[in-house]
């Protein structure tokens, strides 16, 4: 199972998710995707998306770009689940942390209010060491406008990564990575090896 987590104002509608929903329809596995709307209240979002997981959250990967990729280390450790970070927040509570109090949702355009509750809530979500890498690919492009990819890339050394050069905080070349998603999350299978070349004997 795929669970999508959606960036800082986006929502389920991102076009990361849609592209992840598409791929999983063409493979007839639309049951296996989860892309919930996500409260503004860190700890309200964390919450959300606890009550959709299977008996066995282990089994579950959580993607999740930017904030939600964030998020997605938290809920990864907390569950023993793997986890895709597009383009991550490393540290949301200082990078957010002068937003001004009137915010909208990029999306629905519903506004709502930014407090230091939210910096602390973040805060207290903060995962700092990773434990088993092995359940971690992180994907980042080096033309994020917002983000840091250094940083990502140092706080997730010794995972699997695709550094891409260019691009921009909503990764650009996400298409191209939709396959890569669904082999780490067990969902497609790895293509086929290259036949190896055969050998022939030269009749003298």
């Amino acid at each position: 199972m795929i669970v999508y987590l959606h960036g800082f104002n986006s929502s389920p509608q991102s076009i990361k998710a849609r592209l992840i929903e598409a791929r999983l329809d063409e493979l007839d596995g639309l049951d296996l995707f989860c892309a919930p709307a996500l409260p503004h209240l860190p700890k309200e979002a964390i919450a959300a998306v606890d009550v959709l997981l299977p008996d066995d959250p282990s089994s579950v990967t959580f993607v999740g770009s930017s904030l939600g990729g964030f998020y997605a280390t938290h809920l990864a450790e907390k569950h023993g689940a793997r986890a895709v970070l597009v383009n991550p927040a490393v540290k949301p509570q200082r990078l957010l942390a002068h937003l001004p109090a009137e915010q909208e949702n990029l999306h629905t355009k519903v506004p709502w209010q930014w407090t230091p509750r939210h910096l602390d809530e973040l805060a207290a979500l903060e995962v700092d060491p990773i434990t088993r890498p092995e359940r971690y690919l992180l994907l980042v492009e080096t033309g994020d406008e917002v983000l840091d990819w250094r940083q990502a890339v140092e706080k997730y050394s010794g995972v699997q990564q695709v550094i891409v050069e260019g691009g921009d905080h909503g990764f650009a070349s996400f298409t191209d990575h939709v396959d890569t998603i669904l082999r780490f999350a067990g969902l497609l299978a790895p293509p086929d090896p290259l036949p190896r070349p055969s050998r022939r004997k030269l009749a003298s």
